[in-house]
C-alpha cells in the first residue's frame, strides 16, 4: 500500500496497478498513457505542453523536467471504474491529480470537458513540480486560472457569475485569511474555488504591482521560507484589499 496525495490534499491508498494503457507517448515533460489510440499532434495536447511555458513565464518560477503521467480514458465508465480499483471510496471526479513519492499524474477521460479538466489537474501537475508545499486555496485558485486557457486573459466566468449573484444577495465576500485556514478539499464548496481563482485573478491581472505580491510569495514557497501568509502580505501593501479584490470582480462581469 502506498499512501498518495491527490488535488485537493486529501490522503487515499494506492492499490495494485493494473495497466489497461496500451498507447503511450512523450510531448515535452508530458507522458500520455491512453487505453485508445490518439494523435500525437492532437492540439489539446500541444496546449498542454505550451502550457508549461505560459505558466512559467507568468508565475515567474523555472520549469521543471519531472515527468507529468496523463491516462486517459476513451469513455467514463471505464475511468470510473479503474478508480474505484485503485483509489476506493474516492469521491466522483472528471479528473484527479495525484501526487506520491514516485509520481506526478493525472487521471481523466475523453469527454465534453476534457480540454478545462486537462488544462486544470496539469496545472497543478506542472505547479507541484516547482513549487512545494502550496497552500491548498493557492493551488486550486492558479488552476482554476489556467483551465480556462490561452487567450482569455484568465478570466473563469462562471466563477465570475457565481460570485457576483451571491455578492448581490449578501452571500459573500473575499476573506482571503478564511481560504487559507482551508486544509482539504472536502471543506470546499464550489463558492471557495471561485473566490479562490478570483484572488489569484486579482493579482496576476490588476495593475499598480499587486502581481508582485504573488510571485514574491510563491518564490518564497520555492525556497522553503515563506514567513508571513499572502493574507498578511496583501493587507500590510494594499489598502481596503477586500474591497478592491470584490470591485474586480464586478468589473469582469
Amino acid at each position: 500500500m502506498l499512501s498518495v496525495l491527490l488535488a485537493g490534499c486529501q490522503s487515499w491508498h494506492l492499490t495494485k496497478k493494473s495497466t489497461p494503457f496500451q498507447y503511450r507517448f512523450v510531448r515535452g515533460q508530458l507522458v500520455l498513457h491512453s487505453d485508445f489510440p490518439l494523435p500525437e499532434q492532437h492540439r489539446l495536447i500541444e496546449e498542454l505542453a505550451l502550457q508549461r511555458e505560459l505558466l512559467s513565464e507568468k508565475l515567474a518560477v523555472p520549469p521543471t523536467d519531472e515527468p507529468i503521467h496523463i491516462y486517459l480514458f476513451a469513455d467514463e465508465t471505464s475511468y470510473y471504474d479503474f478508480l474505484n480499483l485503485r483509489f476506493p471510496g474516492f469521491p466522483a471526479r472528471r479528473a484527479i491529480f495525484v501526487e506520491t513519492d514516485v509520481e506526478l499524474s493525472v487521471y481523466a477521460h475523453w469527454g465534453d470537458h476534457v480540454a478545462e479538466d486537462l488544462r486544470h489537474e496539469v496545472a497543478h501537475g506542472y505547479l507541484h513540480a516547482t513549487v512545494p508545499n502550496l497552500p491548498l486555496w493557492l493551488d486550486e485558485g492558479l488552476a482554476e486560472y489556467f483551465e480556462v486557457g490561452r487567450g482569455r486573459g484568465g478570466v473563469n466566468r462562471p466563477h465570475v457569475d457565481l460570485l457576483v449573484s451571491q455578492a448581490n444577495l449578501a452571500n459573500w465576500q473575499p476573506d482571503l485569511a478564511r481560504l487559507e485556514r482551508l486544509t482539504s478539499a472536502a471543506e470546499m464548496t464550489q463558492q471557495d474555488y471561485a473566490e479562490a481563482w478570483a484572488w489569484v485573478h486579482f493579482l496576476l491581472e490588476s495593475e499598480d504591482g499587486k502581481k508582485n505580491l504573488l510571485l514574491d510569495y510563491l518564490a518564497d514557497l520555492r525556497q522553503g521560507a515563506a514567513g508571513a501568509t499572502l493574507s498578511s502580505r496583501i493587507e500590510k501593501r494594499l489598502a481596503r484589499p477586500r474591497l478592491a479584490m470584490a470591485e474586480h470582480v464586478e468589473l469582469l462581469r
